[in-house]
């Protein structure tokens, strides 16, 4: 579960449009290893922007869904998303010292993903992504909704919590995996 705030949002090329290009949205992803290598797998994105919705799901055939979303960020950063009977609201803050994940760690297995895979038209696609390593923190939440994961997943135990202020990535078009 990754809920984060896209913000200057643009096509290569093209300036971001403000009312366009920032939006919050929600992952609920999984790790894989695909035929081009380890990736990203989303069981779902939600996104406050219905334009973003319809072009991801167009251009990437990722499942996007439109949700009501709200994000009020301060020192501690309040989030809420809800689409029908799914929703996550959530207070989260970092909660120590920055840093660059270790390569043989759990947090560089879970954030250092250079690549998507989607399915759509009856085939496996991929699309490459380019981003610096993430400058993490540890983080504290108090969690006080989450159906997201319902009814793909069973979530249990304590979630691992980590923190990053910002992360620009460039996310290449889909091609045949």
């Amino acid at each position: 579960m990754i809920p984060f705030r896209i913000q200057g949002f643009r096509v290569r090329g093209l300036r971001p449009v403000p009312w366009l290009g920032t939006f919050p949205e929600l992952n609920v992803r999984t790790y894989v290893r695909g035929p081009r290598g380890p990736g990203v797998w989303f069981f779902s994105l939600d996104a406050g922007s219905r334009a973003a919705v319809r072009a991801a799901r167009r251009f990437y055939r990722l499942p996007y869904f439109y949700a009501r979303m709200n994000v009020r960020a301060a020192e501690t950063i309040e989030y809420e998303s809800h689409r029908g009977s799914l929703g996550f609201e959530a207070r989260y803050e970092p909660a120590g010292d920055l840093h660059v994940a270790r390569p043989s760690s759990l947090e560089h297995f879970l954030v250092e993903r250079y690549r998507l895979y989607a399915w759509g038209r009856g085939r496996l696609w991929c699309a490459e992504i380019e981003h610096e390593p993430w400058a993490l923190q540890p983080a504290t939440a108090e969690i006080s909704l989450n159906t997201m994961a319902a009814p793909l997943l069973e979530l249990g135990g304590e979630p691992l919590l980590h923190f990053a202020r910002r992360q620009d990535a460039l996310v290449w078009p889909l091609r045949a995996a």
